[in-house]
């Protein structure tokens, strides 16, 4: 999609960073707040608009007089008690910006723990359709004050993704402090904005480098990862300035702000979707080579066959991830068979499942019809 076709989307999610509504101190920004409000309340007049907000820790930390302590060494206790703290303050600074411009707001606290299982998964989307449908601006945040490492998103940029997943979203808008993605540090004089960008290559994600500030959890590499994720599913992403008023209505306007991660050709639907980004394996199935040719560059199903062995505990239906022993997951689907039932066919053909197990579902241990890639640099998803 290039820039100019951008006056045609009609859902969008927009991600608004730490550091876009807090000073240099760490404290809240609530003229930056109302600005913003200002323009997602207009933006919300001929679109859906979902926002995804962090700055509930921060507004706790201030309020708990934590801004001065190094947030690194907070242990999570603190950063959860932070965060109870300063999700009301931030919902109601919200409300408060966007009711006086006749916006209803809702507020949306999720764990990747809600979105991985497809049934709260699907309970999400359907409240989020009808807050849209009622022109609710949803409000959106990680539930930092019971999530631990296990069940957290881990960055609001992540937590963004897979909101536009759940929603159908044309469009994600991640606000940050810089006018977008740089060829090197944006401090540095010989910096150069990088405009559009066709695909995430392993140049751009060197560009991006690492890690956030001393108030802020996500920093580049988080919203490059983000982008390169959605641009597999169809979904284009934009990184700008929190900052620069009337950015999203420019970038909408198919102007040459920010950087615009252009999407991919083909959008995967419903249930890929979401087991391309909100799913979480319950386990592994560990596949030979052969297969993950099979798999990765022909579209075949899962035969047991191809499969070495099963890490993990599983049922039929979870969600599993596949791989080839001591490599990342390069593919996850849904089990036709449970745990156990894999490692005692795993290797065999399909003709012998019934003979060891005594009966049979399918001849496939994860059809191709409920499968993804979820590595794009292994091939095109099927």
């Amino acid at each position: 999609m290039p820039r100019r076709a951008l006056g045609k989307t009609r859902r969008l999610v927009v991600k608004v960073g730490t550091g876009t509504l807090t000073d240099g101190a760490g404290r809240f920004d609530r003229k930056n707040c109302e600005r913003l409000a200002a323009e997602l309340a207009e933006l919300a007049g001929t679109r859906s608009v979902v926002l995804v907000s962090s700055g509930a820790i921060a507004l706790g930390a201030d309020r708990l007089g934590l801004v001065r302590s190094p947030r690194k060494s907070w242990d999570m206790a603190t950063k959860q008690a932070a965060a109870a703290v300063g999700q009301p303050d931030l919902m109601a600074e919200w409300g408060r910006a966007l009711g006086a411009r006749g916006r209803t707001v809702a507020q949306l606290l999720l764990t990747a723990d809600d979105l991985a299982s497809r049934k709260r998964f699907l309970n999400a989307r359907h409240t989020f359709e009808n807050l849209l449908g009622r022109g609710v601006i949803p409000i959106v945040n990680e539930n930092d004050t019971v999530a631990v490492d296990e069940i957290k998103v881990g960055d609001n940029d992540s937590l963004a993704a897979l909101v536009a997943t759940c929603i159908g979203a044309d469009l994600v808008a991640l606000l940050t402090d810089v006018e977008g993605l740089y060829d090197r540090d944006p401090r540095h004089p010989a910096a150069r904005l990088v405009g559009d960008i066709h695909r995430v290559t392993s140049e751009i994600e060197r560009m991006a480098g690492g890690a956030g500030s001393e108030h802020s959890v996500g920093g580049m590499a988080t919203k490059v990862a983000a982008a390169k994720r959605l641009a597999v599913q169809g979904v284009g992403t934009a990184l700008l300035s929190g900052r620069r008023a009337g950015a999203l209505a420019a970038l909408l306007a198919g102007e040459q702000v920010g950087t615009w991660f252009l999407p991919g050709s083909e959008r995967r639907a419903g249930r890929r979707e979401w087991l391309s980004l909100a799913a979480r394996g319950k386990g592994t199935v560990l596949v030979d080579a052969g297969a993950r040719r099979a798999l990765s560059e022909q579209g075949k199903s899962l035969l047991p066959s191809g499969v070495l062995g099963v890490e993990g505990s599983f049922g039929v239906g979870d969600p599993v991830d596949i791989a080839v022993e001591g490599e990342p997951p390069f593919a996850r689907g849904l089990a036709g068979y449970g745990a156990d039932e894999v490692r005692r066919i795993a290797g065999l053909k399909s003709s012998e499942i019934e003979r060891v197990l005594g009966y049979k579902y399918l001849d496939e241990v994860i059809h191709r019809n409920d499968m993804v890639l979820t590595d794009p640099g292994r091939g095109a998803a099927r």
